[in-house]
C-alpha cells in the first residue's frame, strides 16, 4: 500500500521554509577563563617545575625583597640572633683557651675581663656587635686572638646590618606602595567620540604629590592561532592612545579619560557590541611614571574582561569649578551615562557611515519625545491643579448660608433675602 501523498507541497511545508530563512548568526556563550591580570595589578600566573632553585640564591637581596612580611622578619631576626650565638662561642672559646674560666685563677691578665661563663660571653658578644659597651667586661692588650675576633665581628656585623636594614628599607619603599593611590574606573566604555567609536577608560590620582612623566599603554591579550597552526595562549598586541600619538606622556593632576580609538589598526576593529560580550580578549591598563617626592619609578596595573566593558556609555564629568577652586568629586569616579551608540562594529561604521547619522539622528528623535512626554504632563498636572483649585471655589460658594437684610418701610417692615 502506496503512502498517501501531503497535499502542500515539500517546498511549502515547515521543513522547507525553515531551510530558506535566513539565519543570525549564533554565538557561543563565552567559557570563563582566568584572568592574566587581577583588578588590584597583581599577575594571576604561577611558576611550576624551576629545577634551578639556585638563581634566587645568587640574588639574595631581591629574593629577601620579594618575599613576604612575615619571612623577612623570621630571617631578620634569625640571622642576628645566630651572629651573636656564632660570636658568643668565639668568646668563650677564647676565654676557655686562655685559661679565663678557671674558678682557681685568682690573678693574672684574662683577654676579656667578667666572661666565665656561656652566658657572660654571649652579653659581651651582643655588647660588641651593637656597640652597646656598658663598661664592665672589655678586652686587653695581652691577647691577640681577642683583637683579631673583635675585628671579624666588627665586619661581619656592619655587613649584616648593611643588609638586612637595606631589605627592610627596600620593602618598606617598594613602588608598587604608591600605586595604591593610583585609580582605574571599575569598567571601561566604548562611545563615539569625533565621529569614531573609542574604547575608554578613567584614571586618576588620589595624593597632591603628582607622578612625573606619567605614560598609559594599553595591550590586548588574547588567545590566539597562526595561520601555521601554532596555539598562542597568551597574546600579547599593543594598542595605541591618543596621549601616545602626541608626546607618549600624561599630566596626571586631575582625573583622565583615556582614549583609544577603534580603527584599522585596532584588534577591536571587527568586534560589534554582541561579539564583544561572547570573546574572551582581556585589555590590560599600565600606568608607569616617577614619584615626585622618592623619584623611584611606580607601576600600576589593572585589566578589562569583556563584562567588564560598557557598549555604548560615557563618563559623568566630575571635575567642576567652586570659588575659584577645581573641585573632584570622587565619589562620581566610575559613573557611567547611556549615549547613542552603533552596535556594529567600527569596519561596519566606516564602510556605512549613513549608520552612525541614523544612530544619532533616533537619538535626538528620542530625545524630542521625551522633553514633549515632559512637557506634556507637567501641562497635565498645572492643569490638574487649576482644575482642583476651581472646584474646592464652587464648593466653598456653594457652602455659604443665606443672609437676610431687614430694612425698613413706611407701611411697616419688608424683608429682603440675599443669597
Amino acid at each position: 500500500m502506496l503512502a498517501r501523498k501531503s497535499i502542500i507541497p515539500e517546498e511549502f511545508g515547515l521543513p522547507g521554509l525553515a531551510s530558506r530563512m535566513p539565519r543570525k548568526p549564533v554565538f557561543r556563550d563565552r567559557v570563563n577563563k582566568a584572568r592574566f591580570i587581577a583588578k588590584n595589578g597583581s599577575c594571576n600566573l604561577a611558576h611550576k617545575n624551576i629545577r634551578e632553585q639556585g638563581r634566587f640564591l645568587q640574588d639574595v637581596f631581591t629574593t629577601l625583597v620579594d618575599l613576604k612580611w612575615r619571612f623577612t622578619l623570621v630571617i631578620f631576626t634569625t640571622t642576628f640572633v645566630s651572629s651573636w650565638l656564632l660570636f658568643a662561642m668565639s668568646w668563650w672559646l677564647v676565654a676557655f683557651a686562655h685559661g679565663d674560666l678557671d674558678p682557681d685563677r685568682q690573678n693574672g691578665t684574662h683577654c676579656v675581663t667578667d666572661v666565665k661563663s656561656f652566658t657572660s660571653a654571649f652579653l659581651f658578644s651582643i655588647e660588641v656587635q651593637v656597640t652597646i659597651g656598658f663598661g664592665g667586661r672589655m678586652i686587653t692588650e695581652q691577647c691577640p686572638t681577642a683583637i683579631t675576633v673583635l675585628i671579624l665581628q666588627n665586619i661581619v656585623g656592619l655587613i649584616i646590618n648593611a643588609v638586612m636594614l637595606g631589605c627592610i628599607f627596600m620593602k618598606t619603599a617598594q613602588s608598587n606602595r604608591r600605586a595604591e593611590t593610583l585609580i582605574f574606573s571599575r569598567h571601561a566604555v566604548i562611545a563615539v567620540r569625533n565621529n569614531r567609536l573609542c574604547f575608554m577608560i578613567r584614571i586618576g590620582d588620589l595624593r597632591k604629590s603628582m607622578i612625573i612623566g606619567a605614560t598609559v599603554r594599553l595591550q590586548v591579550v588574547r588567545k590566539t592561532t597562526t595561520p601555521e597552526g601554532e596555539v598562542i595562549p597568551i597574546h600579547q598586541i599593543d594598542v595605541q592612545t591618543e596621549s601616545a600619538v602626541a608626546s607618549n606622556s600624561l599630566f596626571l593632576l586631575a582625573p583622565l579619560i583615556i582614549c583609544h580609538v577603534i580603527d584599522k589598526t585596532s584588534p577591536l576593529y571587527d568586534l560589534s557590541a554582541m561579539e564583544l560580550q561572547c570573546s574572551d580578549l582581556e585589555v590590560i591598563v599600565i600606568l608607569e611614571g616617577v614619584v615626585e617626592t622618592t623619584g623611584i619609578t611606580t607601576q600600576a596595573r589593572t585589566s578589562y574582561v569583556s563584562e567588564e566593558i560598557q557598549w555604548g556609555h560615557r563618563f559623568v564629568p566630575i571635575v567642576t569649578e567652586e570659588e575659584g577652586v577645581y573641585s573632584v568629586d570622587y565619589s562620581k569616579f566610575g559613573n557611567t551615562v547611556k549615549v547613542a551608540t552603533p552596535r556594529c562594529s567600527a569596519r561596519e561604521l566606516d564602510e556605512k557611515p549613513s549608520i552612525l547619522i541614523q544612530t544619532l539622528q533616533k537619538s535626538e528623535l528620542s530625545h524630542q519625545n521625551s522633553l514633549r512626554k515632559r512637557n506634556s504632563m507637567r501641562r497635565n498636572n498645572s492643569m490638574r491643579k487649576g482644575a482642583g483649585s476651581s472646584g474646592s471655589l464652587r464648593r466653598n460658594n456653594s457652602g455659604l448660608a443665606k443672609v437676610q437684610f431687614f430694612t425698613p418701610t413706611e407701611g411697616g417692615q419688608s424683608l429682603n433675602a440675599v443669597t
